[in-house]
C-alpha cells in the first residue's frame, strides 16, 4: 500500500522560512519522481516543484522559483521542500504526490499560513 505522509506545515511570518517533509512508503521510492503541489482557499492545486529520481533535477513553478528548494534523501525515502522568503500569498495546503507504476499518488497535505 503506497502512503505519502506530509509534515513540517506551520503558521510563519511573511519572510520567514519553513521546511516540509514527505516520507515515502509502499513503492521504489528511488525509482520515481517526487512532486510538490499546493492549493490554496478557492484556487484550483497547483504543481509548485518536482524533483527526479536521482535528485539531480528540479524544476519550480515560477511564483516560487528562487525561495524553494525541493531535494530528496533516497536513504530514507524523504523528500524536502525548503520555503523561504515567504508571502501570504504561499498560504496554501502543501501536499506530497508521485506517480508509479501502481497509479498516482497524494499525502493528506499539511497547512502552511503565512500571516502576520
Amino acid at each position: 500500500q503506497v502512503q505519502l505522509v506530509e509534515s513540517g506545515g506551520a503558521l510563519v511570518q511573511p519572510g520567514g522560512s519553513l521546511r516540509l517533509s514527505c516520507v515515502a512508503s509502499g513503492f521504489t521510492f528511488r525509482n520515481y519522481v517526487m512532486r510538490w503541489h499546493r492549493q490554496a482557499p478557492g484556487k484550483e492545486r497547483e504543481l509548485v516543484a518536482t524533483i527526479t529520481s536521482s535528485g539531480s533535477l528540479t524544476n519550480y513553478a515560477d511564483s516560487v522559483k528562487g525561495r524553494f528548494t525541493i531535494s530528496r534523501d533516497n536513504a530514507k525515502n524523504t523528500v524536502h521542500l525548503l520555503m523561504s522568503s515567504l508571502k501570504p500569498e504561499d498560504t496554501a495546503v502543501y501536499y506530497c504526490a508521485s506517480t508509479t507504476s501502481l497509479g498516482n499518488h497524494w499525502g493528506q497535505g499539511t497547512q502552511v499560513t503565512v500571516s502576520a
